[in-house]
């Protein structure tokens, strides 16, 4: 899903998001757990301070960031994993 992503930029653009909006919320982002790259991509796995997991995408390329909730992936699949 496109979203809006307000960041730091130092040197570089997206170099760490501060808060996005997701279903016409913002949310601010507690921690970034981990942040890496891969070809034309900016990749950031995040906790809001609502405790939420997400991934979070920036596309170099289109210019565009993108997101994925994880946690209900994970919810899903540990349930999956116990039937």
């Amino acid at each position: 899903m496109e979203i809006k992503v307000k960041c730091y930029s130092g040197y570089v653009y997206a170099g760490e998001p501060r808060s996005f909006v997701w279903q016409d919320k913002e949310l601010g982002i507690k921690a970034v757990e981990k942040a890496w790259q891969e070809p034309g991509k900016r990749l950031f796995r995040v906790v809001t301070e609502d405790g939420k997991l997400f991934e979070l995408c920036y596309n170099e390329a289109d210019d565009r960031w993108s997101a994925v909730e994880l946690m209900d992936t994970i919810v899903q699949s540990k349930i999956q994993n116990a039937n």
